[in-house]
């Protein structure tokens, strides 16, 4: 028990070291930023969010990391939708960097695609998370992206996770609790194959990395749209799994 207690105590402790660590290197969530409004954020909220944030999406990829094919498709197409802009904005020290994560994800999916022979684990989940944070606020920062852009290329990773939360929450569940409450546990429950679910995850991952890329270059009207588009596929997404749910007769987690 003080093993497994004591390493777990001292992965939260890392994960907010990370996040020190990136504000002594001078990289923050700096303000708020939307299609048209732009807010500058208090250093002490800054830091609180950026500590919050980095947390989250480390977190947030180790409760995705539960299908054969899934993270290491959101590496794929959420990386490579940042290097494009980093290639785009002339800044080819981002954009290899990201390369190198694109071309190790789809290494390792080369043997993780289903029926899969290598996992991620805690340990690659969490570098992973740790990278799309890192990699968003320094693109961000550097002006190549909003950093609404980042969230938009990983949100199918950010809606899921955070929804599912939120909608646990709110149902007044126990969160710290093992679940089947994700959008692609509750399609395999339904009837769906881990292939199937992974294929049609990837449609919606290309999606959101080429509207992420050709969002920069869109006017404040288009952007908008464009965001309140997303907004509606996903709203889309919920009420088709909570219909297919209904009809498999499976009862909803």
């Amino acid at each position: 028990m003080l093993l497994v207690g004591g390493i777990s105590f001292l992965d939260d402790r890392a994960h907010l070291g990370a996040g020190i660590l990136l504000l002594a290197g001078g990289i923050a969530w700096s303000g708020v930023e939307l299609p048209g409004v732009y807010r500058e954020l208090p250093n002490t909220l800054s830091w609180l969010l950026t500590l919050g944030y980095l947390m989250w999406m480390v977190n947030l990829y180790n409760f995705m990391d539960g299908m054969d094919g899934f993270a290491g498709g959101m590496a794929v197409f959420g990386f490579g939708a940042l290097g494009v802009l980093g290639w785009r904005g002339d800044d080819m020290g981002f954009a290899l960097a990201n390369g190198v994560v694109v071309a190790a994800a789809a290494g390792f999916l080369l043997y993780n695609f289903p029926p899969a022979r290598i996992f991620l684990g805690d340990l690659g989940s969490a570098v992973l998370g740790l990278l799309a944070a890192t990699l968003s606020l320094i693109g961000s920062r550097r002006g190549l992206f909003p950093l609404w852009v980042a969230w938009l290329a990983f949100s199918p990773f950010i809606v899921d996770a955070t929804w599912t939360l939120l909608r646990r929450l709110v149902r007044g569940e126990r969160v710290w609790k093992a679940h089947r409450s994700h959008h692609y546990q509750r399609l395999v429950l339904t009837g769906w194959s881990h292939r199937r679910t992974v294929l049609r995850s990837y449609l919606l991952m290309g999606a959101c990395a080429a509207t992420a890329v050709a969002a920069r270059d869109l006017g404040v009207r288009e952007q908008s749209l464009l965001l309140g588009a997303w907004v509606v596929i996903y709203l889309v997404i919920g009420i088709r799994i909570r219909s297919a749910e209904q009809s498999a007769d499976t009862p909803a987690p």
